[in-house]
């Protein structure tokens, strides 16, 4: 019951509640449109979109606001650098290997697609688990007190 009340008192802060809805959304369209997820004329994607990079974009948009809104609540903010990695994994896991100059000038093409294209749900994997860890070990924390 405790948790419930942390939980509802989390979300009444409306200015936690709307800088987590903009840095999810803000995440979703500027990972989306540099990545190529979502078309445009400007950029066109060299592999083909999936579902899961959708759901791995989605997902990590979601925990990183649920994030904000958690650490605009909190006095201590432990786990910063594990849940900026987890956004930075989340952003390589969906973005194309092939349209990124430097890594195909120091690897080439064949290497991307052999060794990086198959770990790339991995990443987002770990990407989500690393932002899931954060939340889940803070809110243990706080629900303790």
């Amino acid at each position: 019951m405790q948790s419930q009340s942390k939980l509802r008192s989390v979300f009444r802060d409306r200015t936690a509640v709307q800088n987590g809805v903009l840095v999810a959304g803000g995440f979703f369209l500027f990972t989306g449109v540099v990545t190529g997820l979502l078309p445009t004329p400007v950029f066109d994607r060299m592999v083909p979109r999936t579902a899961l990079e959708y759901g791995l974009l989605a997902t990590t948009s979601l925990l990183l606001g649920v994030y904000v809104v958690q650490r605009s609540t909190l006095k201590e903010c432990s786990g910063d650098a594990c849940a900026y990695g987890g956004a930075a994994g989340g952003f390589v896991a969906v973005a194309c290997p092939h349209c990124n100059a430097i890594l195909v000038a120091a690897v080439g093409t064949s290497w991307l697609a052999t060794y990086v294209d198959p770990l790339r749900p991995l990443l987002g994997g770990a990407a989500i688990a690393l932002i899931s860890g954060v939340l889940y070990r803070r809110w243990q924390r706080e629900v303790s007190q």
